[in-house]
């Protein structure tokens, strides 16, 4: 919860710093907007690969393993030389980026052309924004350490100082192409920020971490050798959507309308299987560690049946109002009618993907909790392949909405294969209590789902009454699909409790924190 918490202030954070961005830089209309959105995607993707995804999947489990039998220091010792190894490949990582962006871009979007205007830019912002990635990198191995001792907060609230640097940067009006330069640099700035916080927080927590050089000791070979494959497994998503992005080069605004749809699955993502992914992965480690297969079983039931009563209602408002919600809330200034169009189109097909971007972070951690990220990684393998061909394919067949279907089918063949092999291995199924909670969170977000369809359809006669008038910027549109998501937030609670998905008492234990521990918790039953 306090992971979830944070991460929605972030995400608010985000929806106006992007309503922002989309409106000075557009879309289809401008080159600023596909060069921006690569900057910021490039970065991010190895940092999700090297800091988020390796390191949290390899780092967490043995940090907590040391922390617990041998103590305070040790567990430093173990930090401190995984800090000083994953800054210092990042680094390098870093200026070889920058040194050979002019190369590595007509790889990352060979429909940008060589030597024209978006090119140019592209390479520029994007070796401006790469030193982002050796500060994400820092941010995340800290983030594991206050994670592994139950302190949620600062990692959550990190996020916050990114989008705020982007929105304050972009905040004075300036031309498209000088909107882009302000918002890179603000994502520079924000990244050093972010670090500082989190080295801060650390160091109040306890933990005696300290710049050195880099050894590799055994400890960290074994880091090493399970976070290579865990690398892989923990960013399928993120790979398949950078995979998406260089099909999508193709199509003028493409990379602009996949990176607007991307923001509403990234609230799902994470709010859910990121914060409970973060909450999961200690408390499983702990349990397995223990070998308590009563409490591994009922935390990951917890889990997988609270992430999809948040989850399953977000993807029935993704598959009923796509265009509603592109339209009510993006389109304006330099972001078209058209491109509000184009991007509803990708945004129905995340809807269905969704679940399966969230379970993925969900049933990745008990794998990762037995020291198991080989078996994710060849899952990631076959998924990004799937998607490769498949998104080639379906482009030329319905063109750039094709490349988002491919995703979303990609990601559900993931979730399949890890959820089999945990079946069949013994480690993990859902009990009947889980199945039967499952179902009734389904129809309870079916119900909701048809009710924001019947507010779309009955979008004339909600506007109507409006029409002409104006509140700090909000127009008849803006205010009605806020007053929709209002109220279908308001509903479903109601709906979840009335199904039986979740009960009040279950989500007053869930909250619960049990004595004795500082770590989130599992209630005795479901």
């Amino acid at each position: 919860m306090v992971f979830s918490g944070l991460t929605l202030v972030s995400r608010v954070m985000g929806l106006a710093r992007d309503l922002f961005i989309t409106a000075r830089l557009g879309a289809s209309a401008t080159p600023a907007a596909d060069a921006f959105n690569t900057a910021q995607s490039f970065p991010n993707l190895f940092r999700r690969i090297f800091a988020e995804g390796a390191f949290t999947a390899a780092f967490v489990p043995a940090y907590s393993k040391v922390l617990a039998k041998e103590g305070q220091d040790a567990a430093d010792n173990l930090a401190t030389d995984a800090l000083a190894t994953l800054a210092a490949a990042t680094l390098v990582l870093t200026v070889v980026a920058q040194l050979a962006m002019p190369w590595l871009m007509l790889a990352i979007n060979p429909g940008f052309g060589y030597a024209t205007e978006k090119y140019k830019l592209a390479v520029v912002l994007t070796q401006i924004s790469m030193p982002y990635l050796p500060c994400m990198a820092i941010v995340a191995l800290l983030s594991g350490v206050l994670n592994a001792k139950g302190r949620f907060a600062l990692s959550a609230a990190a996020p916050t100082i990114l989008n705020a640097g982007i929105l304050i940067a972009v905040i004075v009006p300036r031309d498209a192409v000088g909107s882009a330069y302000a918002a890179t640099w603000g994502i520079f700035g924000a990244g050093i920020a972010q670090a500082a916080l989190l080295w801060w927080g650390v160091r109040k927590a306890g933990a005696k971490i300290r710049p050195t050089v880099p050894r590799l000791t055994p400890e960290i070979k074994a880091l090493i050798a399970t976070a290579i494959p865990g690398a892989i497994a923990a960013s399928v998503t993120q790979i398949n959507i950078f995979v998406s992005g260089i099909i999508a080069s193709q199509v003028n605004g493409a990379r602009t309308w996949l990176s607007v749809a991307d923001r509403f699955y990234q609230l799902p993502l994470g709010l859910v299987g990121v914060a409970i992914g973060v909450a999961l992965l200690p408390a499983l480690s702990r349990a397995i560690g223990l070998d308590d297969k009563e409490d591994a079983q009922k935390t990951t039931d917890q889990a997988i049946v609270f992430a999809m009563a948040l989850t399953l209602p977000a993807a029935a408002a993704l598959l009923a109002i796509p265009h509603y919600l592109i339209d009510g809330l993006f389109q304006r200034g330099e972001f078209t009618a058209y491109d509000a169009t184009e991007t509803a189109k990708a945004l129905f097909h995340y809807g269905w993907g969704t679940p399966a971007f969230v379970l993925a972070r969900v049933l990745s951690p008990v794998f990762f909790a037995r020291s198991d990220t080989k078996a994710p990684m060849r899952f990631a393998i076959v998924s990004m392949t799937i998607n490769i061909v498949l998104g080639v394919a379906l482009f030329q067949v319905i063109g750039f909405e094709g490349i988002a279907a491919a995703t979303a089918f990609a990601s559900w063949v993931n979730v399949g294969q890890m959820a089999w092999t945990l079946h069949r291995r013994g480690d993990y199924s859902p009990s009947k209590a889980a199945w039967g909670k499952l179902v009734r969170v389904l129809i309870a977000s079916l119900l909701l789902g048809l009710l924001l369809f019947g507010a779309q359809w009955l979008r004339p006669m909600l506007e109507a009454p409006l029409a002409g008038f104006r509140f700090a910027g909000l127009g008849p549109k803006e205010i009605t699909i806020l007053a929709v998501c209002l109220v279908g937030a308001a509903l479903y609670p109601a709906l979840l409790f009335l199904s039986g998905g979740v009960t009040v008492a279950e989500a007053k234990a869930a909250l619960r924190r049990r004595a004795g521990t500082s770590d989130a918790p599992t209630p005795d039953t479901l």
